[in-house]
């Protein structure tokens, strides 16, 4: 009974520890989660920086931190500004057209093509009862406001929570390899001979979503880009951070595109607006349906209903960032499940069984 007890001992102490070091590190573990799947998708262009840099792991870890930084956190902020100076001056405007009682249809809205003259009628007569649109209008406002705000504050946070995942990543970067042979040496003692799989497939599943959603918002913003500069839209960068970002989210690219057809409609370019309208619905929205799957089938399989309850929870959970961690840890699960029960390889049969059966 003496060993026993001792086994038992030791486990608790351990576990009891676990407890502790989480409960303490609690405050950084969505920076740190973030930081570890970015580490991981971007550790074969740290091994060539290395590489160029003669081996020096300081200025190489530096290198990938600084371009994390450029790349990523400062757009991000800068959107976080804008958005926050932008929503505040609308809602101003906004407030004062209601107190002067001025609220018409614009003029543009009878230029739309067929259902123009219809839709301007329509909303005349929706706002002929001034008192009751006026009261509907004001009690709406402040709502809206209310989203945007904590929208703006949610993509502040996320700003913070990225800066902290910069400064993790630099010392994950220049101890990376310790900490390789350190997991690598736990996880065989953990799991045994097939250790070293096990590790292939995290690394896998980690690059393979972080490439899906990280490449999927990018095309997004590039083709929007495109759009926005050929429809003359105005502050064409700062809308195309907006759409990589949206992108990120469920809510998804059309809150962007959607937003500057009706500026181009509000300066009587009817034309270039059902053009905005076109080019977001055939071009920007649908390269998510080629280039997400293309990207996250390289290391994972990872069903769509999967993908969206991960982007969900992780913002749940973790806030902005956590539209990165939710799927990449679903992913990882899902993963790592399907090949220590051989689902795939079932799956597989059972359809070639179902084939012949029918054939």
């Amino acid at each position: 009974m003496e060993p026993r007890n001792g086994s038992w001992t030791r486990i608790a102490t351990i576990v009891l520890l676990a407890i502790g070091c989480l409960w303490v590190l609690r405050p950084f573990l969505a920076a740190s989660l973030f930081a570890t799947a970015v580490v991981i998708s971007s550790w074969p262009m740290y091994l060539v920086l290395l590489r160029k840099f003669g081996g020096r792991c300081t200025l190489a870890a530096l290198t990938m931190t600084l371009t994390l930084t450029l790349l990523v956190i400062i757009p991000l902020a800068l959107v976080a500004y804008n958005l926050a100076d932008n929503v505040g001056v609308a809602y101003e405007q906004i407030t004062a057209a209601l107190k002067q009682g001025e609220l018409l249809p614009p003029a543009w809205v009878r230029e739309v093509p067929l259902a123009g003259p219809w839709l301007d009628d329509y909303l005349r007569e929706l706002v002929a009862s001034r008192d009751n649109m006026m009261d509907f209008a004001q009690r709406m406002i402040e709502p809206a406001r209310h989203y945007l705000l904590t929208g703006g504050l949610m993509l502040g946070t996320g700003v913070i929570q990225m800066s902290l995942a910069a400064f993790v990543s630099f010392f994950l970067y220049r101890d990376g390899h310790t900490l390789v042979r350190v997991v690598s040496v736990a996880m065989h003692k953990l799991v045994g001979q097939g250790a070293a799989n096990v590790i292939e497939i995290v690394s896998l599943t980690v690059r393979g979503v972080m490439y899906g959603l990280l490449g999927t918002a990018l095309a997004q913003a590039l083709v929007a880009a495109i759009g926005f500069t050929i429809a003359g839209v105005p502050a064409v960068p700062l809308l195309s951070v907006l759409v990589f970002v949206a992108s990120l989210a469920p809510i998804g690219p059309p809150v962007v595109w959607i937003g500057a057809a009706l500026w181009l409609f509000s300066q009587h370019q009817v034309g270039w607006g059902i053009f905005m309208l076109v080019w977001g619905a055939l071009l920007i929205s649908s390269v998510d349906n080629v280039v997400r799957p293309m990207l996250i089938s390289r290391g994972s399989s990872l069903p769509f209903i999967l993908v969206l309850l991960g982007v969900l929870g992780g913002v749940i959970a973790f806030g902005f960032v956590g539209m990165f961690i939710g799927p990449t840890l679903l992913a990882v699960g899902y993963s790592l499940l399907n090949e220590w029960t051989g689902t795939p390889d079932m799956i597989v049969v059972q359809a070639e069984h179902h084939t012949d059966r029918n054939d």
